[in-house]
């Protein structure tokens, strides 16, 4: 199986914290192994974990993440719901790496059904479905958000079915009847200040656009010049169609543009759906700081995730209702995140005072 030499898999997913799903990990990289491709794995480096402060382990294994992804090729994601009606949001950073960097992305998941059938918690009124919190249900019409949807090839059935149509992919670009698109240019805003992209579900309020504006002033009193995910630009047309696929695509471009040509990215890292963040805010936290922009997180409430999520203590492990394991580093969400920027405590007012200081 020569022909995968020059291949190497990146496997992403929440299998790290499932019951025994090291060995399902393990298992995906043997059959990407058996078929000539080389797999890039974390879990294949050994780490020394024993640090007395929790947080440099979780340091550790995210520097180990960032190495691993940047010796791939192409990236296969497990996007199964996780502790909510979102995927993980580690794996999400990790596609918003990937894509950062220009690779094949690949996802895969057992339901491809639209959110609108998903999303268990819906409320219908006045013919019109909302979410818990009010909002009109975001990407109802789709089965992920628009960041996955632009960014990724997406199979509904398992991994090696990902693989198999990442062979195809493979086997057509050496028929030289597919060409991989060079990865963009990262444009720069013609601005004497520093530009921010203030990444967040706000983008789905009802008032969306007036809180932006109030976020935008706030940003202004300091200097800042923000954009946000509403923001049109001039390379982006905003299409006229009513495929919800196409207007994705057309969302995940307009957003692209906006990271690739920010200098920071402020993100609003707060539960949505469950006890992920939002997958588009996930993906763009990863995308901006493979691309090297200083990221900055906020959530309302920074309690380390042990004592935030719910959970039972087994044996050395603490597990939530599912009997996921709970990450114990002394963070507040996902390590991708706590180890990649720092996380404040608060809303977007009360935060931008501290990451105002950390910019200049």
């Amino acid at each position: 199986m020569y022909k995968y030499k020059n291949e190497s898999i990146y496997i992403a997913g929440p299998e790290c914290f499932y019951e025994n799903g090291y060995d399902l990990w393990s298992a995906m990289g043997k059959s990407a192994e058996h078929y000539g491709f080389n797999v890039v794995m974390p879990t294949k480096n050994a780490l020394k974990l024993d640090n007395e402060d929790l947080r440099k382990n979780a340091d550790e294994i995210f520097q180990n993440c960032a190495k691993a992804m940047n010796e791939a090729t192409a990236i296969i994601a497990d996007l199964e719901f996780f502790r909510g009606f979102e995927p993980d949001g580690g794996t999400l950073f990790e596609i918003g790496m990937a894509h950062a960097r220009g690779i094949r992305c690949y996802g895969f998941t057992r339901d491809k059904r639209d959110m609108v059938f998903k999303y268990k918690n819906a409320v219908l009124k006045d013919c019109i479905v909302y979410d818990e919190e009010g909002r009109i249900l975001p990407y109802k019409d789709l089965p992920f958000c628009p960041s996955l949807i632009g960014s990724c090839k997406i199979i509904e059935g398992n991994f090696n079915e990902a693989l198999k149509l990442l062979m195809i992919d493979v086997d057509e670009t050496r028929k030289g009847k597919e060409k991989l698109k060079e990865n963009e240019k990262i444009h720069k805003e013609n601005s004497s200040k520093p530009v921010a992209y203030l990444a967040s579900p706000i983008r789905f309020d009802l008032k969306a656009k007036e809180k932006y504006d109030k976020m935008k002033q706030i940003c202004e009193s300091y200097g800042i010049k923000a954009i946000t995910p509403l923001d049109d630009n001039e390379e982006t047309e905003n299409i006229k169609s009513e495929d919800p696929y196409a207007i994705a695509y057309n969302t995940f471009k307009r957003c692209e543009h906006h990271i690739r040509n920010c200098d920071i990215l402020i993100a609003d890292l707060s539960d949505f759906h469950g006890f992920e963040p939002n997958s588009d805010t996930a993906f763009e936290c990863g995308m901006a700081w493979q691309l090297g922009k200083k990221c900055f997180g906020y959530m309302p409430n920074t309690l380390n995730m042990i004592d935030r999520i719910p959970n039972y203590k087994n044996g050395e492990i603490f597990q939530d209702l599912c009997g996921h394991v709970v990450e114990d580093f002394n963070y507040p969400i996902n390590l991708m995140f706590a180890s990649s920027m720092p996380i404040f405590e608060g809303d977007f007012e009360k935060v931008m005072d501290e990451i105002s200081k950390r910019i200049n």
